[in-house]
């Protein structure tokens, strides 16, 4: 695998354990972006989806693709960066650079279970509570449109161990959080490029509340410093999406959500 490389935040100056993601390429191998270790962070404000793209060269067979650009949200302040990849010319071209990272299945039967099968399970080898659950990597959905977005949070919450995730027929709309569903939870997911704010945190609470099931919140853009404040108050776990559709928790809730299973 890819090593996770530390990444300091400009704003609070926090470092961020990142791992670069491994895209399949059409030869058949898994192409890992190269990261520029020379270029420093470059804070998101404004997300703009035809520079969200970078070329990047297989290093398996030499084939130059178009990859989601890396991006890396900030476990403390929740500030969203963009790192840089080496130019396709400086990028290795032999097989031991990005094709080092192989291919994992996607998620099987026991990430689909119930928590109490988890529990039992859990016990019966002896791990306590607060031990992370076995489970296969997560094969996240290349982010491209809105519809992308949705689709990856779906998955995700289904490798956590929620089931029977519903999502709305028809296209999502851009200006509008997309709701998700699943027995004992409420979910949105905010696919625009704007921060998820104060309001948005606090409406999914309360549908929380009135259906009497857990909330989790995803966003592409990150959330205002208010939006993070109560939903650590309220104990709310709120995820960011890069485009390669990878969530990463942003608080305690969400670190809790990940250890514990759905």
């Amino acid at each position: 695998m890819a090593e996770a490389v530390p990444v300091r935040c400009p704003e609070c100056l926090r470092e961020n354990g990142y791992t670069a993601p491994a895209f399949p390429c059409a030869c058949g191998a898994p192409a890992v972006l190269p990261l520029d270790p020379s270029a420093p962070p470059a804070v998101l404000s404004h997300r703009n989806w035809s520079e969200a793209w970078v070329r990047a060269r297989c290093a398996a067979c030499g084939r130059v693709g178009e990859w989601p650009q890396p991006e890396v949200g900030c476990g403390s302040c929740g500030t969203v960066v963009r790192l840089a990849v080496l130019p396709v010319d400086a990028s290795p071209g032999g097989a031991a650079g990005g094709a080092a990272q192989a291919y994992r299945p996607p998620p099987g039967g026991a990430a689909h279970g119930s928590s109490g099968a988890r529990a039992a399970a859990a016990a019966a080898a002896g791990r306590g509570p607060g031990v992370p659950v076995p489970r296969a990597p997560f094969r996240p959905v290349t982010i491209r449109t809105a519809r992308d977005a949705v689709a990856s949070a779906a998955l995700y919450l289904r490798w956590l161990g929620f089931r029977d995730v519903r999502s709305p027929e028809g296209p999502p709309v851009p200006s509008a959080a997309v709701d998700l569903r699943a027995p004992g939870l409420v979910a949105q997911v905010d696919p625009t490029t704007a921060p998820t704010g104060l309001r948005a945190v606090e409406c999914l609470w309360l549908n929380g509340l009135a259906a009497s099931a857990s909330a989790v919140y995803f966003a592409l853009a990150g959330y205002t410093q208010e939006a993070r404040s109560r939903a650590d108050a309220l104990g709310i776990p709120l995820f960011i999406m890069d485009l390669t559709g990878m969530p990463q928790p942003l608080n305690e809730a969400a670190e809790a959500l990940v250890t514990a299973g759905g």
